[in-house]
């Protein structure tokens, strides 16, 4: 079955970064959308034009009855809720959250006869490489000193979709990188964007992929509306090193650029460094033992599968994703 307008679909983690512009995307088409709500959080960076047409619905996906009790009359999914942290103390929780509430929504499609499934993932849960591998769809995972457990989280949550095929669910797969965009940075990779606007010191020359939010949210819809089944698919506009990442979001705010080189070693002194001020400040902290890691490692995504499977789609070049964010975010600060 392909989904068309005015179907209903129904999003889990629509009131964060990437769930939001997914809403944005679906509602601007035409679909009529339920997502879930935890409290009365909205996301602030999507018009409230576009969300006063989503008809909100409070619940859990950690709870199995709310799941399926959600679905009935829907048409299709887009799950897109997960913890994402780097922090030891939250892997536990994230570990939990991610796989269960994945697995939830997966027998809960199932229950129902849901037609479509879409799964929100992370290049993440293909696992790292040695230095400068590139990284396709093919890979599979390798238990790694490299791998964060956020990493692990989603690779187990994937292998519930994975089950859910096997079972009849008609599911694809995004494996999206960094993603970047006007979102809240004080919380997941939009935390990048307030790395540059605090002018924090340290850069890597380590290389990561990194995509603008709103290629993922269009990807999102358009593999939805295909007839695509059973596949997985990168999701990543270029790969750049963290240094001309941060160079571009300095230049973009007028700031410093980053002017320490934090090697292996340096990288190990500056998060410890990052964890104490952040016991004085309250915040959290700008650097961590797993983000430090991943930063002096050199991957490389290769995106042609899905340039191949969706006509006419193409990929923000990142320069002028992060001018137009940034230029979003100053108006805030």
């Amino acid at each position: 079955m392909i989904i068309r307008p005015p179907a209903n679909i129904f999003v889990t983690g629509g009131t964060g970064f990437l769930g939001a512009y997914i809403i944005s995307e679906l509602v601007t088409k035409g679909y009529h959308v339920h997502a879930v709500r935890r409290g009365n959080k909205q996301p602030f960076f999507i018009s409230p034009d576009i969300l006063q047409k989503v008809n909100w619905i409070q619940g859990d996906v950690l709870d199995p009855i709310f799941a399926e009790q959600a679905l009935e009359g829907m048409d299709a999914v887009v799950h897109s809720a997960a913890q994402v942290s780097f922090r030891k103390a939250d892997h536990a929780a994230m570990l939990h959250n991610n796989i269960e509430g994945t697995a939830n929504m997966v027998n809960a499609a199932l229950s129902k006869n849901i037609a479509r499934f879409v799964h929100i993932s992370s290049v993440a849960s293909l696992g790292r490489t040695a230095q400068g591998e590139e990284v396709t769809e093919k890979k599979k995972w390798e238990d790694n000193d490299t791998n964060t457990t956020y990493a692990l989280s989603k690779y187990h949550s994937e292998m519930e979709v994975w089950r859910g095929t096997g079972e009849g669910l008609n599911a694809v797969i995004l494996n999206p990188s960094t993603i970047l965009g006007y979102g809240d940075w004080n919380q997941s990779s939009c935390a990048l964007f307030r790395n540059a606007w605090d002018e924090f010191p340290w850069y890597t020359n380590g290389v990561n992929g990194f995509v603008d939010v709103q290629d993922v949210a269009r990807a999102a819809v358009m593999l939805m509306e295909s007839n695509i089944s059973s596949e997985r698919f990168i999701v990543n506009g270029d790969n750049w090193s963290f240094k001309k990442l941060f160079d571009s979001m300095a230049d973009a705010f007028a700031k410093k650029r980053p002017a320490k080189e934090a090697t292996p070693f340096l990288s190990a002194l500056a998060w410890r460094m990052e964890k104490l001020k952040s016991l004085f400040n309250g915040k959290e902290p700008l650097l961590t033992r797993e983000t430090a890691r991943i930063a002096n490692t050199s991957t490389y995504f290769n995106n042609s599968k899905i340039l191949s499977a969706l006509p006419g789609f193409s990929f923000t070049p990142l320069n002028d994703c992060i001018r137009e964010a940034c230029a979003k975010y100053r108006t805030k600060t």
